[in-house]
């Protein structure tokens, strides 16, 4: 399974993913899902995945490389070359189509469901920041500053401390605090999310990356955070008032 998230915010996006692939108790390997397009003062893209390894990959080969792009006297659109953000998500929803159509039928004979979800966020010069959430049907949507987050893979575990926190007026410094609690949730209670995990900040108009760092477990700054945070939450339980009904 995979954990996923972003932010996308006044300052700026924060992306946060882990690197565990998961086919079983004996098949457990790492594979970064965070790839980065990098053109310093033209654009900047990331894009995170989830879902079945085999089909993400075919889907990012599309849109980083053109493979199995329709043949054409143009060289074929890919994440480099798109001239808007809502034109990269298109074409990321279209090849996750087009993967569909060569690929679905066969994974579904050998009962194996077609999953794949996608995080893309980025700016391109003269453009505004975005960030996209792609569905296995290819259609997606897109944050908002009332929903700044968006999640993909295993997000129960780490919803509740965005939810209750994440805001479009948050500082990038504390949405990177966030992430990685959200993370750190996630990983306590699923077995198939794991480290390292791979983050990045983008800071609006700066149209290059501002820090892309990846977390192992001897990460000191996220040991702070994962120790912190749980000594908080100990010591936030334990100042409630007890409950004022008799218990016998």
């Amino acid at each position: 399974m995979t954990y996923c998230v972003g932010l996308a915010l006044e300052q700026g996006v924060v992306l946060l993913a882990d690197t565990r692939t998961n086919a079983g108790v004996d098949n457990i390997a790492t594979f970064s899902k965070l790839t980065v397009i990098e053109e310093p003062g033209e654009r900047v893209m990331a894009i995170m995945t989830a879902g079945n390894l085999a089909v993400t990959q075919a889907v990012m080969a599309r849109i980083t490389e053109g493979a199995g792009a329709p043949e054409s006297d143009e060289p074929p659109m890919t994440l480099a070359n798109a001239p808007t953000m809502f034109d990269a998500a298109r074409l990321v929803g279209d090849a996750v189509r087009d993967v569909f159509k060569h690929d679905g039928e066969a994974l579904q004979a050998q009962n194996y469901g077609f999953e794949a979800s996608f995080l893309l966020a980025g700016q391109i010069k003269g453009r505004r920041l975005r960030l996209f959430q792609i569905y296995s049907a290819g259609n997606f949507i897109e944050s908002t500053q009332d929903t700044p987050f968006l999640q993909i893979g295993e997000n129960k575990y780490g919803k509740p401390i965005l939810d209750r926190v994440a805001h479009y007026d948050t500082p990038l410094e504390d949405a990177v605090k966030l992430a990685l609690i959200s993370m750190d949730s996630t990983l306590r209670s699923n077995l198939s999310v794991g480290l390292p995990a791979d983050l990045l900040i983008y800071r609006r108009d700066a149209l290059a990356v501002a820090a892309r760092r990846r977390i192992n477990e001897d990460d000191a700054y996220f040991r702070v955070i994962r120790e912190g945070w749980s000594a908080a939450l100990r010591d936030a339980y334990r100042t409630m008032p007890k409950p004022p009904w008799p218990m016998g």
